[in-house]
Formats: C-alpha cells, sequence, structure tokens
C-alpha cells in the first residue's frame, strides 16, 4: 500500500507539470529571495524525442532556518559572508533509444532511475564577485527508486506505449555524492549584462566529475553579487546561455552502481566518452515573488554508440 501511494505521489505531481542535473544555483537561477520554493521538470518530450535523459523532477526549498539542519554542518562556507542553505528531492530517469523491447539492447544506454535527497549551501563574496556551492546528496538508484512504476503508469493513463525493458535496468545501490560549484565575475555592464567563468566537481557513487565553462545573461536583472533590498527590487525578465565541458570519471547511470555489481546490462568503462560538451539556453521571468523559467539543452554523446541529445526544461517558484 504505502508504494502503491508513493507511485501515484510521483506519477501525479509529474502529470500535474504538464539529468542533465537541474543546476539550480547559477547566477542566472538566482532568485534573490532567502525562503522561497521552486519546482524544475525536465523531459525530452519538449523535443519531440523519449531516450536517454528521459526526466528529471527537482523540488527545491531555501530557508535560513536551514543552517540548523545537521547536515548543513558538511557544507562548504569559505568566505566571511552569510550563506544561503537548502534542501532538494531529485527525481531521475534513464532510458535506451527505444523502450518496446524485451531484450537487452547491447551498445545502448541502459534503463536507469535514482531518487535523492540533496541538503545545499550558496555563499556569495560580493568584495572579489564570486559565489560558491556546495551540495551533499543521498539516495538510491534502481528499482527502490520506482522508475519503471513512474514511467509505466504516466504512459498507461496517458494512452502511450507501454515500456519494455525495465527488468534490465540498473540494479539497486546507494547514491553518496558531494558537488561544489563554483562562479566568478568576468565582465558585468551594469545589471543588463554578465558573463562568468563556472566550475564544478562532483566525487561520490553517483557520479565522478569535473566541468568549466562559461554562462552569460542579457536583459534586465538585478544584482547577481551583492544584496538588494526587497523595496529596491526589480522585475527581472533575460535570456541567458551556458556551456560547459565535462570530463567524466564514472557515471553510475551508465555503469551501474559502485556496491552491486549484478546489473544485467552496464556500459563498460571504455565506451563511455570521457569529454562531454553541454549547452543550455533559457528564458527567466522574476517579479515579484513569483519565478518561471523556461530551458533547452544539448548534450553530446555519452557512450561509443549513442548519440547527441536534446531535452527541454520548465521552472516555477515562489518567495514566502
Amino acid at each position: 500500500m504505502i508504494k502503491k501511494l508513493l507511485i501515484l505521489l510521483l506519477v501525479g505531481l509529474q502529470l500535474h507539470a504538464s539529468a542533465q542535473v537541474i543546476d539550480n544555483t547559477a547566477a542566472f537561477r538566482n532568485t534573490g529571495r532567502d525562503h522561497f520554493f521552486r519546482f524544475h521538470y525536465d523531459n525530452d518530450y519538449f523535443t519531440k524525442t523519449d531516450e536517454y535523459y528521459s526526466q528529471g523532477i527537482m523540488f527545491e526549498y531555501v530557508a535560513p532556518g536551514l543552517k540548523k539542519f545537521f547536515l548543513s554542518k558538511l557544507l562548504l562556507r569559505p568566505f566571511s559572508t552569510d550563506a544561503g542553505y537548502g534542501v532538494a528531492l531529485h527525481i531521475f530517469g534513464y532510458t535506451p533509444g527505444s523502450i518496446r523491447s524485451d531484450e537487452i539492447l547491447y551498445g545502448d544506454r541502459p534503463f536507469d532511475s535514482n531518487i535523492s535527497f540533496q541538503t545545499f549551501s550558496i555563499q556569495v563574496d560580493a568584495a572579489h564577485r564570486q559565489k560558491i556551492s556546495s551540495f551533499f546528496s543521498l539516495g538510491v538508484m534502481g528499482p527502490a527508486a520506482l522508475g519503471y512504476d513512474i514511467q509505466y503508469n504516466i504512459h498507461k493513463w496517458t494512452g502511450n506505449v507501454l515500456p519494455h525493458g525495465w527488468q534490465f535496468q540498473i540494479h539497486n545501490d546507494a547514491i553518496i555524492n558531494y558537488q561544489v560549484n563554483y562562479e566568478k565575475q568576468l565582465i558585468g555592464s551594469s545589471d543588463y549584462f554578465l558573463l562568468n567563468a563556472a566550475a564544478e566537481a562532483r566525487i561520490g557513487t553517483l557520479n565522478d566529475k569535473i566541468n568549466a565553462g562559461f554562462n552569460m545573461m542579457t536583459g534586465r536583472f538585478n544584482n547577481r553579487y551583492n544584496p538588494v533590498a526587497p523595496d529596491k527590487r526589480k522585475t527581472e525578465y533575460y535570456f541567458y546561455l551556458q556551456g560547459r565541458t565535462n570530463l567524466v570519471g564514472y557515471d553510475a547511470s551508465m555503469q551501474g552502481g559502485v556496491f552491486n555489481k549484478t546489473s544485467p546490462y552496464t556500459i563498460a568503462a571504455s565506451d563511455i566518452t570521457r569529454a562531454v560538451f553541454q549547452a543550455d539556453a533559457g528564458i527567466i521571468v522574476n517579479f515579484k515573488k513569483v519565478y518561471l523559467s523556461y530551458t533547452q539543452s544539448y548534450l553530446t554523446r555519452e557512450f561509443t554508440k549513442g548519440h547527441y541529445h536534446r531535452w527541454g526544461g520548465v521552472s516555477a517558484g515562489f518567495a514566502l
């Protein structure tokens, strides 16, 4: 009964919204608030595909009181300024190029799903126009993440082809990951143009990788490296663009978990593409207490026989 209720909850949330991980702490995602709730939804449906990174969901809550949360003590605070704190629930699903086969599709991406709870902090050094974010994640991948149940019920309720092949998904394993993101302003022209250098490092059982690149914003927005008084905030509307090159050490969504080696099919380490480029572009509107965004993303080949992949995403949030 508990499992059925959880499936109904997750599916209902996804249908209401109507990995590749959602980059929620980047400068272009800043809401300018220290207390808010935000929902993110990625799906390759927005690009008329149904493969690889099939969908991603994140529920995010930020509040000053989370500083006292015991896991927040694991987060980095290198600057002397106050930090913002948040928690998030992540749900991600991956499939091969076809969900119509009851046989293993060798050379293709394996089925995989994961659910994880994350605590994070954001700290800004206004004097040097830089920002650092850190994240600690705990969760599970495999059948325990209910990837098959979620996709089956969505396709059943929407009248789409029912998925086949999930019996060959990557088996249950633990997710324990740590991540650090850094941004530094390179060029800023009033509050209408911003160019940042960005870097990221991840280590753990889900993925090990580093990346670096640039992001830019153009439009009308509040200063990203200085606090803004609530009564002086202005409505924001802007376009952003981001490009990053990832150097991949390990990816459990393709290679299987670190502890459990019984998965029926995984991609060999020799077939993993070690250098992967990702580009993201989107439009964001942030007015009064409401935040809205739409994004399109592009990812180059992740494994030998794979190909590039595209997906879209929407976000909605509100200040509390």
